[in-house]
């Protein structure tokens, strides 16, 4: 806590709020999409849409539009389709019985304890990425999360739980990981964990758990998907249309890319062959 108070980012906006809502909106947005990223696209978001009863009222399109630059676009449908239930079923509250939480789009077991812990200072365990890397190294010894059962990390992390304090133990470990612990070059020297850290106490062995090479991200179907989306915020286009402005490897499958894009409610057949964004407010 001493480390956490001298050089935790205290100053992420996110940070400064109890609000549910705000907080909601970080978590999702933060959701495999970089802390640069997302700072000015969460004060965006924030002034446009203030409260759930603002953002259930916006149309898909605008929500569509509003989430640029953050890839992912599923997080901005099942944002606008939470704020939709939370104003039909909880009064425009965001519940925080955990079986309710996990019943809105979107919401899984780690963004709920995120909501009950950041928002209404419960007592639960948050495991993110950072949160489980950092103790399956200090208290577990592996080199990864990857190398050992997800219920064992769950069960270390509220072991470590304070109390009081809870949640500003779990944004301590957070920071921790995120910027002196992270998965490669981790700076053991300015850890405060270092003297007692089981991993550097086993002399860092490599993690078992093998990871592959991820393929280029140009080549994969979700950079296709992010380009037709990017078009159609501009202006409804053809399957034609569409094609050519992909790259070539990608370019023979557009229309199994819009099917996808339509299962997933992100883009809607105008007329004929003519693609846009959905339109129909919440």
């Amino acid at each position: 806590m001493p480390w956490y108070r001298q050089h935790g980012r205290h100053a992420l906006p996110w940070r400064m709020t109890r609000d549910p809502y705000a907080i909601l909106v970080s978590e999702v947005m933060l959701q495999q999409t970089q802390v640069e990223r997302v700072v000015p696209r969460y004060a965006a978001w924030l002034e446009r849409w203030p409260t759930f009863c603002a953002l259930a009222t916006a149309s898909p399109a605008d929500v569509i539009r509003e989430w640029r630059g953050l890839g992912y676009n599923r997080r901005a449908l099942n944002l606008h389709r939470t704020a939709i239930t939370v104003l039909r079923e909880h009064g425009g509250q965001l519940p925080r019985d955990p079986a309710e939480l996990l019943r809105l789009p979107g919401v899984g077991p780690y963004t709920a304890a995120a909501i009950r812990s950041f928002a209404y200072e419960e007592s639960v365990a948050v495991a993110d990425t950072n949160i489980a890397r950092t103790i399956a190294r200090a208290i577990l010894g592996v080199e990864s999360q990857r190398d050992v059962m997800a219920r064992v990390i769950a069960d270390a992390a509220a072991n470590l739980l304070p109390v009081p304090g809870a949640r500003d133990h779990n944004l301590a470990v957070m920071d921790l990981g995120a910027t002196v612990c992270p998965a490669r070059a981790p700076r053991c020297g300015a850890c405060p964990l270092n003297e007692i850290c089981a991993w550097r106490a086993a002399g860092q062995p490599p993690g078992a758990a093998a990871s592959r090479p991820a393929p280029k991200f140009e080549h994969t179907a979700r950079y296709a998907r992010g380009r037709i989306v990017d078009a159609l915020r501009q202006a409804p286009a053809t399957t034609a249309e569409l094609a050519a402005m992909l790259p070539r490897r990608h370019a023979a499958r557009t229309a199994d890319y819009l099917a996808s894009l339509e299962r997933d409610a992100l883009v809607v057949r105008a007329a004929g062959d003519l693609w846009s964004l959905p339109v129909e407010a919440g």
